[in-house]
């Protein structure tokens, strides 16, 4: 059997899958509070240590080191996946609706047809009822929203809007400078980041029993939008790295297939004669 071809060719699948998240990465370097994503290439050292526990032979017998010889020989492949949660860059806007989060592991809270989502994207605006809303038309919620059921309405008469670092809306009163209290928006921080899935759209689904509020984040930002964590030249050096390393690959399958085989052909042939 040629190992060497196999674990050539599942190192280029490896490389394909890195090349996919890499290119995802650099299509979002300008969607608003993206984040990243990495993968992690599985290695012989990472094998062993999760397995060498679980071994059943003792290290010196023969039939421990032909498994140890099958573990080196096993192809490399993408293990693992995460997603990097670091803050972006804020970017000053003239919108008084845009918000963003300071600090990582914060969300805000919409309401989606597909139920409650979180996203870091506070590029928000007005609907026609006075709703504050997302981009895409979703409901921003209030931080009281699972027992009020409501989100968070401003009055278009009302034309001075202001939100301090807690996610507190306050809203002047017609034809004065006098400005009320209003409604508090729902600022979530899951308790294990991991458990997020990415949906689409900048938004993340959590775990049902994960929305921890923070009413008193002191993070909130008005004015502002993060930009996504894709740093563009790192992902273009990781994409030129994986490009070269698909071609290292595609020399050693070729060489496995056509000089090896080739050669071994020529020696049998010359043996028989």
């Amino acid at each position: 059997m040629q190992t060497g071809y196999y674990s050539a060719a599942a190192g280029m699948v490896a490389q394909f899958n890195r090349l996919d998240t890499i290119a995802n990465n650099l299509a979002n370097v300008n969607t608003s509070g993206f984040k990243k994503d990495n993968v992690i290439t599985g290695d012989f050292m990472r094998i062993y240590q999760e397995k060498r526990d679980d071994l059943s032979l003792d290290n010196n017998t023969k039939e421990s080191a032909e498994f140890y010889n099958r573990t080196i020989t096993r192809v490399p492949q993408i293990v693992d996946s995460y997603t990097d949660q670091s803050v972006g860059t804020m970017q000053k806007s003239d919108n008084t609706l845009d918000f963003a989060l300071s600090r990582e592991g914060l969300f805000f809270a919409v309401k989606t047809p597909q139920g409650i989502r979180l996203t870091r994207d506070g590029s928000f605006s007005m609907d026609d009822q006075g709703k504050l809303v997302t981009k895409q038309g979703y409901e921003v919620l209030s931080n009281d929203y699972l027992e009020s059921g409501q989100g968070i309405e401003l009055d278009v008469t009302q034309n001075i809007t202001e939100v301090d670092k807690n996610g507190m809306f306050y809203s002047n009163i017609p034809g004065t400078a006098q400005l009320v209290q209003n409604k508090r928006m729902m600022i979530v921080h899951p308790e294990n980041l991991n458990t997020l899935v990415k949906e689409g759209e900048s938004l993340y689904v959590p775990e049902s029993s994960d929305l921890n509020r923070v009413p008193q984040s002191g993070s909130v930002l008005q004015g502002f939008v993060e930009g996504s964590n894709v740093n563009a030249v790192h992902e273009m050096t990781a994409l030129i790295e994986a490009n070269r390393l698909v071609g290292m690959y595609q020399k050693v399958m070729d060489s496995q297939m056509n000089d090896l085989n080739n050669d071994a052909i020529t020696k049998l042939a010359s043996t028989r004669a």
